[in-house]
């Protein structure tokens, strides 16, 4: 529900949810000789209360406050009280737009567990399985716009501390990919955006940049029991520089394209700390209108073709390239209403 009065703009409700799960593990050994099945059929729900207000003090300044209470009941039962506080200032003359905001969030845990013979077969890797904790993090953001002459620059700093922090992890070699919860994890980085006005009467461009930080510590609290260190580590998918331009014009008789440059220092090779190559992708769409109704495009990915090794970590399941070259088509009629 929501309700407004002079400079108040608030918010409140009430949320639930249920979910059951159906899964079945497979283990099949070589040369085709099944090993072990298993079927888990979990329940879960969750009921939520939140509230928030947004309050506009002056025509330069606007405050956010809120809180959400959850409760949980699945493999674990648990409760979550997250309040929540931003803002936002306008610079007069300048019109720079400074923002911040501080915010504490509780993700329910995923509903996989062990137990049977699959459990007793984890046992049998030296690892175990204890029902997984609900994550709980805290996050903070400072932004700041600045426009100039049609342009717009954006940065913004974030940062996460998590507690409880969901991850998965193999069985052995087996294949059969678990749910775990590290102890900690920290995500922290900044991004910078630049969007240009539109150029020449056709084209407009978008730029961004973001550096960033992905580690975790153990001990593992949940999930699949393993050896994690106390330490800090890096997690698989930390990539610490990532770029992209992107390139809209508007072509005469209703056409279009779109050409984006892509790229990324590399994600962690193995367990790390060092990390695998750069890469950069160029993709492609071209399009043209019919009549106000149709439409039709065609896109290109990886236009250059590149190969590139995306990861080798075992909790993706093994080593992946980058997909090659993809060249597909779209036709789009809108319909009337």
């Amino acid at each position: 529900m929501q309700a407004q009065k002079k400079k108040h703009d608030a918010r409140f409700g009430f949320e639930v949810w249920g979910q059951h799960d159906n899964t079945v593990f497979n283990l099949t050994s070589n040369p085709g000789v099944q090993a072990l099945q298993q079927q888990e059929r979990p329940w879960a729900n969750a009921e939520s209360l939140f509230v928030e207000d947004q309050y506009k003090v002056t025509s330069w300044l606007t405050l956010n406050a809120g809180a959400r209470l959850t409760h949980y009941e699945g493999l674990v039962s648990e409760n979550a009280a997250d309040p929540r506080l931003g803002g936002g200032l306008r610079l007069p003359r300048l019109h720079w737009i400074v923002r911040g905001y501080y915010a504490y969030y509780y993700q329910p845990p995923p509903l996989d567990s062990l137990s049977g013979p699959l459990l007793q077969f984890a046992l049998d890797q030296g690892v175990a399985f204890v029902p997984l904790p609900g994550e709980r993090d805290i996050q903070r953001d400072f932004g700041l716009t600045i426009p100039f002459r049609g342009w717009t620059l954006d940065v913004d700093n974030f940062h996460t501390n998590a507690r409880n922090f969901l991850d998965h992890d193999v069985i052995g070699n087996s294949g059969i990919f678990v749910p775990l919860s590290d102890a900690g994890a920290r995500i922290s980085g900044t991004e910078v955006a630049l969007h240009s006005p539109e150029l020449f009467g056709r084209a407009q461009l978008r730029i961004a940049y973001s550096n960033q930080l992905a580690e975790a510590r153990g001990p593992i609290t949940g999930g699949l029991i393993g050896f994690a260190p106390a330490s800090y580590f890096l997690l698989d998918h930390d990539q610490r520089n990532t770029a992209s331009a992107v390139l809209s014009l508007n072509l005469p008789r209703r056409s279009w394209a779109t050409p984006a440059v892509s790229f990324g220092s590399g994600f962690l090779n193995g367990n790390g700390p060092a990390h695998l190559p750069p890469h950069t992708t160029v993709d492609l769409g071209v399009g043209k209108s019919f009549g106000e109704r149709w439409s039709v495009s065609v896109n290109a990915t990886n236009l250059g073709n590149a190969r590139y090794l995306l990861d080798d970590s075992n909790t993706f399941g093994g080593t992946h390239f980058v997909n090659p070259r993809q060249i597909y088509g779209e036709v789009r009629y809108r319909f009337h209403f």
